[in-house]
């Protein structure tokens, strides 16, 4: 099993990804929202310069803010200051749209824009349209050093449901997911990128990641799950998921839409934000204010030791093992920790000084008896 951090667009979370560098997680995810955080490529390239050996690359990009070969321009450029090192998150945009007031990106077009990013990152010619007028491009500098196409740059799609998770089979090096590992929910999913890859004629092979995008947070001995550094270490990813299912419910449905695990704070919730002082019509941006960064404080309300249990990879570390070997059988390869800014060098470092080491014994357990081990 991998794993990586997720940060926020912002130059003081270099140090973060630098630490993370330092304690042998696997990659760094910079997210993408540009009316909440700061450019993700501009925090990539400084990133790239004060690492080593960590890979770097975006958690995820947002299809809608930029044109396809602007996108495949920057990622390329993070592979010419890290070659090898860098990779592409692509997603329709959740957030980085409806902070705006606009829905993500429709599928369709998203397929079309992800297939123009992989041509031009595979040094191909590619058609493509703007303005209603179609025409053929390609980087036409390649090898003079302004990007890097080689090493090749992996993509992975953000694919929360089963058009994206068979998209991401005809196209991907992998797919992201959001939630605590979760076995059932990765086999499902790799079943979905398995009958994807088929149509388009090609077989998945063990190197297809499948990452998942969730809140960490290590129990010490004698804590129960009161102990106050969960939620604050948690925090922002719990109340992230109330800012989702705000958004894509349909006011008239909002209350039936919820997952069993939300639903015993979901009135409370929508009564929170009923109570906003932002006016309706612009309630979007105040309902995203912190969003997977930090903890805005009449939200705590919301991160109740249920859903730190169930929404999030929290507990003993032996519970925590537990909990990732389940979810490798049915085909998760990496975790991907978020958690409040504030607190996220103790979260990474909880992981790497306590979990790592039991996963490491677990591996080493299997490869002595001749069973197969990641």
């Amino acid at each position: 099993m991998k794993f990586g951090i997720c940060v926020a667009a912002k130059i003081s979370n270099i140090e973060l990804i630098e630490v993370a560098d330092e304690l042998g997680y696997d990659s760094a995810w910079v997210a993408d929202s540009q009316m909440i955080w700061s450019d993700c490529y501009a925090t990539l390239a400084v990133a790239a310069q004060r690492t080593k050996r960590i890979k770097l690359g975006t958690g995820v990009a947002i299809a809608g803010t930029r044109i396809a070969p602007v996108t495949a321009a920057a990622i390329a450029t993070i592979n010419q200051l890290a070659p090898g090192r860098a990779f592409l998150g692509l997603g329709t945009g959740h957030t980085a749209m409806r902070i705006m007031g606009q829905n993500a990106m429709p599928q369709r077009e998203f397929q079309t824009y992800a297939r123009t990013v992989r041509d031009l990152l595979d040094g191909k010619h590619t058609t493509y349209a703007y303005g209603g007028v179609a025409k053929d491009i390609t980087f036409i500098h390649q090898g003079q050093g302004y990007y890097g196409l080689e090493p090749r740059i992996p993509m992975y799609i953000a694919a929360a449901g089963p058009v994206g998770q068979r998209f991401a089979g005809r196209l991907a090096d992998g797919m992201v997911l959001l939630g605590a590992p979760d076995g059932g929910a990765a086999a499902a999913a790799m079943e979905c990128a398995r009958k994807g890859a088929a149509l388009a004629g090609r077989a998945l092979n063990d190197d297809f990641e499948v990452t998942t995008l969730t809140g960490g947070t290590v129990l010490a001995p004698g804590e129960d799950w009161t102990a106050e550094h969960l939620a604050e270490d948690v925090g922002p990813m719990v109340t992230a998921s109330f800012h989702y299912y705000w958004e894509v419910s349909p006011e008239s449905k909002r209350e039936a839409t919820v997952p069993p695990l939300y639903a015993p704070a979901w009135r409370s919730y929508l009564n929170f934000v009923d109570d906003m002082e932002t006016p309706e019509d612009r309630r979007y941006q105040q309902v995203h204010l912190g969003h997977c960064s930090y903890l805005v404080p009449e939200e705590r309300q919301f991160v109740t030791p249920e859903l730190i249990k169930g929404g999030c990879l929290a507990g003993t570390p032996e519970q925590i093992v537990e909990r990732i070997r389940a979810a490798e059988a049915g085909g998760l390869t990496q975790v991907m920790l978020m958690s409040d800014e504030k607190y996220a060098v103790r979260v990474i470092r909880d992981f790497a000084k306590q979990v790592f080491p039991l996963l490491e014994e677990r591996r080493d357990s299997l490869a002595s008896t001749g069973r197969r081990s990641s």
